[in-house]
């Protein structure tokens, strides 16, 4: 625990723990959830953790019922539950005995859509938390220790604790190349699908190259020799383990043509650039990807905070007309445009964007040196003091 970082998430597991059954923290694997659910459980007297990993942790579930019986009165925390699925009809049975809040902490690789491959739901009994790879706060401590090279050390090595703590760049790649080894040889095989890892590393790569772009399954596939209904399969798949996210257009009802394929982005920045051979910042600053890398960095900085209930998606016509990211809650909405650039500059499409869907409060994210104001409804940030921009906190938690 030396190496600790605390996670901004570890008060809301706890809160969540004191009003409901169970919860799930849902994450990549290696991203920091059984460390978070060791540093929680040493605040609960009595707790209980197992790692169903382990075959000696996997046995004393032999007889399930029998063992959480004897276990009634502790918080038991069960990591890796997708190994083994048929305990939900058992947790079922066992909240609902028991009658209280706490009894259960969940850790999980994979989505709840994944994770329910039984006929039994936890549905009404269960909190669902999602764990992301550190942050820029997280890394940094607080805003006012963000300095521009522990922000560029977390752009380019990614938020996994051990790529981002690693002793040099050339270590932190190597465990990124690992970590996608193991992934696709280990993980995806132990949910139970039946993908030739050949096939999802061939995909993954190609995702890595067309990052931040509109999603086009046809053509994917035609390089592929697949179909466009087998890659989307796949792309979910990605999506469904944390590695890959599917940013959808924003929903709005407007008289003009509006993009209505999702973009796709390689979730964590490290892991992108691993993919595409960049191991260095030089080799970033070279690299056609150098923006989308940027703009991925920032999407994962908010959307990894958004409070339950708020509308995300970015805007795009064909008149060109565009936006990065659009928030919307409560009636409010709030524009995020993000360049990565010192003296950032929006296009014409912006301006329109931000016309056609009546939004008078933006932020332009770039690695500046300070924030400023670009207009009366504009705002230039930093990545280090974008969560405490005061537009943003209707939005976040």
């Amino acid at each position: 625990m030396h190496d600790y970082i605390p996670r901004e998430l570890e008060s809301l597991v706890r809160r969540r723990l004191g009003n409901s059954p169970a919860v799930a923290i849902l994450g990549p694997r290696q991203c920091g959830k059984s460390t978070l659910a060791k540093r929680i459980l040493q605040g609960v007297e009595n707790s209980l953790y197992l790692d169903l990993e382990r075959p000696s942790d996997r046995n004393k579930l032999f007889d399930a019922e029998a063992f959480f019986g004897h276990n009634s009165q502790r918080l038991i925390c069960l990591d890796e539950i997708q190994r083994v699925p048929d305990l939900f009809p058992v947790l079922r049975s066992v909240i609902d005995h028991n009658d209280r809040d706490g009894q259960f902490l969940i850790l999980g690789s994979a989505s709840r859509d994944l994770l329910k491959q039984s006929s039994e739901t936890l549905a009404g009994r269960i909190a669902y938390i999602e764990l992301t790879p550190l942050n820029v706060t997280e890394t940094s401590g607080d805003t006012e220790a963000a300095t521009p090279s522990t922000i560029n050390r977390l752009w380019l090595r990614g938020g996994f604790p051990r790529s981002f703590l690693a002793a040099t760049d050339t270590d932190s790649f190597e465990w990124r190349l690992d970590f996608i080894r193991t992934y696709l040889e280990r993980d995806i095989p132990q949910l139970g699908i039946g993908i030739a890892p050949g096939n999802l590393e061939r995909l993954w790569n190609m995702c890595a190259h067309v990052h931040g772009q509109l999603l086009n399954c046809s053509k994917l596939g035609d390089s592929m020799g697949l179909s466009n209904h087998t890659v989307r399969s796949y792309i979910d798949l990605l999506s469904s383990t944390f590695t890959m996210r599917i940013l959808a257009p924003f929903a709005v009802n407007l008289k003009k043509r509006l993009v209505k394929s999702p973009r796709i982005y390689i979730r964590d920045s490290g892991v992108l650039h691993c993919l595409l051979g960049i191991e260095t910042g030089n080799d970033l600053f070279g690299h056609p990807v150098y923006g989308g890398s940027w703009e991925s960095l920032v999407l994962e900085t908010i959307l990894g905070r958004l409070k339950p209930g708020t509308q995300t998606g970015f805007f795009r016509t064909s008149g060109g007309a565009e936006i990065d990211l659009v928030l919307e809650r409560g009636g409010q909405r709030l524009a995020i445009e993000c360049k990565a650039s010192s003296s950032p500059k929006v296009t014409r499409g912006f301006w329109s964007a931000l016309d056609d869907l009546d939004i008078t409060k933006a932020l332009v994210v770039g690695p500046v040196d300070a924030s400023y104001s670009m207009t009366n409804k504009v705002t230039v940030t930093h990545l280090a003091g974008l969560t405490s921009e005061p537009w943003l906190q209707p939005f976040i938690q």
